[in-house]
């Protein structure tokens, strides 16, 4: 029988391939042997509808005061697990993903928890409510959010006010409208327009799709035209209809 030759190269190149992929796995598994140290770490924040919230500084001291900053560290004491489980213990931190690189650079990935009503209740609580229905801490962040105040208790909180932000943070002509919800002590819910002098009651907060597409027309085609001072308070508690207060007029 005939010696292929053209067979047996493949089958030299096959083995070739795999040694060659062999050694570039073990180099990266124990880069110590080739005198790898990490020498860089890169932060890198997926950007959301909210900013400010973290920031590269904040988690660098993070990840120091936890001593698992890891440059100058061989790169094969670098815990990637223990740096993520680490950042995830940040309350700002939706997710987080490390790795690194054989050439010595470690990767970090944050999502961050999308903040959507800041919460100032009678009771005196204050923090943030993510699009999950998770408290997040006030303390040290400041954003640009609908503040809800008034009657609220943190469970009213995670499922009402959840809805309400996450409604009104996806919904661009709402997020600049709205200023502030203040929660009356029977649930119920008024809402202070940055444009205008007056006050929306909303009632129970159900439906609130429909009465704010409502609300929406009444502005661009109602107080655009009348003047968005003309009434005091507006009611769209009802289906189909607006009941409007009339400001009183100052003596002059």
């Amino acid at each position: 029988m005939a010696f292929n030759w053209k067979k047996s190269s493949l089958i030299l190149a096959d083995i070739a391939l795999a040694a060659y992929l062999v050694l570039a796995v073990s180099a990266f598994n124990h880069p110590d042997e080739i005198g790898t140290s990490c020498t860089e770490v890169n932060i890198q924040i997926e950007e959301s509808i909210v900013k400010g919230f973290l920031n590269p500084d904040a988690v660098r001291l993070q990840l120091q005061q936890a001593k698992l900053w890891p440059v100058g560290d061989p790169i094969s004491q670098v815990n990637v697990r223990r740096i993520e489980d680490a950042l995830r213990q940040n309350p700002l931190v939706e997710r987080a993903e490390c790795y690194m690189t054989c050439t010595g650079r470690v990767n970090i990935i944050l999502f961050q928890r999308l903040p959507v009503i800041r919460v100032k209740a009678a009771n005196g609580d204050d923090y943030y409510i993510d699009h999950l229905g998770a408290i997040m801490p006030a303390n040290q962040y400041t954003t640009d959010l609908v503040v809800a105040t008034g009657h609220i208790t943190r469970p009213y909180a995670q499922k009402v006010l959840m809805r309400v932000g996450n409604l009104i943070i996806n919904d661009r002509f709402w997020r600049s409208q709205i200023e502030q919800f203040n929660v009356l002590p029977d649930g119920s819910l008024e809402m202070v327009p940055r444009v205008g002098n007056h006050i929306v009651y909303l009632g129970r907060p159900v439906n609130l799709n429909s009465k704010l597409e409502r609300l929406e027309k009444f502005y661009k085609y109602g107080l655009s035209q009348a003047g968005w001072n003309k009434y005091s308070y507006i009611n769209m508690e009802f289906d189909n209809q607006i009941i409007c207060k009339k400001a009183r007029r100052r003596n002059s």
